[in-house]
């Protein structure tokens, strides 16, 4: 069975951050990057000062929700289209996450679906379209994919709860014709469901769906870490490399790899 393909989700908030990452994680041995084109409407603040248990002062950024949205007319789309397609290295994976799936763009939902069409248009290797788009939105955006030949993954972001496996598989049988490949992200509450995502790609690793389940939170990254023995076509991995990354249920693009290697993946 091969590798799934290893896509590392870029963080930064500026084109040129974008750009250095992915020039990173080229050098780390990722396949793609997903752009998360809402994250250029964040406005990264200075670090807090923290003092530790030993009186030593340490950095730390805040959470992410509490940074300071620019406005709309902030970003010039076009202009971080084109630098964003000539400066990354590596195939590209187009998002404009809404708000109510983790995301970040300010604007109207109008406004994100014409970023969308703009991104397709844009040839970019493929475009994630969330589900939760309208039918009549989404059949338009899934035919100006296809002329362009750009792939699409469909994807759900629950940002409160991970379904049951049994949930999860229907989901993928429902939908994972709807696109290139199925991408579901879910939030881990506890262990049991952590085991619900790698219950879930044990039973569907011999079917014909392309997929790619995931989650947020500790355990999240246990389907990650065996992506090449539970049947995942893609795995979204990260180049940070803080302590205790993995209680974000998140990974490291060279871990994964070296993990793959040790356990003979």
């Amino acid at each position: 069975m091969a590798d799934p393909q290893i896509c590392a989700s870029l963080e930064g908030t500026t084109v040129k951050e974008m750009a250095d990452e992915a020039a990173r994680a080229n050098i780390a041995g990722a396949d793609l990057v997903e752009v998360r084109f809402d994250r250029l409407y964040l406005k990264k603040p200075e670090p807090n000062k923290v003092e530790d248990e030993n009186g030593e002062i340490r950095h730390v950024m805040p959470p992410e929700d509490e940074w300071h949205v620019r406005d709309m007319n902030d970003v010039e789309v076009s202009a971080a289209l084109s630098s964003l397609k000539e400066s990354i290295p590596l195939p590209v994976i187009f998002t404009v996450r809404p708000r109510d799936e983790g995301g970040f763009f300010p604007g109207t939902d109008e406004e994100r679906i014409e970023i969308l069409r703009q991104g397709i248009t844009s040839t970019v290797k493929s475009v994630d379209l969330e589900l939760s788009i309208p039918d009549a939105i989404r059949t338009e955006l899934l035919e100006l994919a296809a002329s362009n030949n750009v792939q699409v993954i469909s994807s759900i972001h629950d940002t409160s709860t991970t379904p049951s496996a049994d949930e999860l598989t229907a989901m993928v049988a429902e939908h994972a014709k709807e696109g290139e490949m199925f991408k579901f992200c879910g939030t881990v509450n506890d262990h049991q469901d952590a085991l619900q995502i790698v219950e879930a790609c044990h039973e569907l690793k011999d079917s014909a769906h392309s997929f790619s389940l995931m989650a947020l939170g500790n355990g999240g990254d246990w389907a990650r870490l065996h992506a090449p023995v539970l049947g995942q076509s893609m795995v979204y991995a990260t180049l940070r490399s803080e302590f205790k990354l993995s209680n974000k249920g998140l990974v490291n693009i060279r871990d994964l790899k070296n993990a793959w290697t040790l356990m003979e993946y």
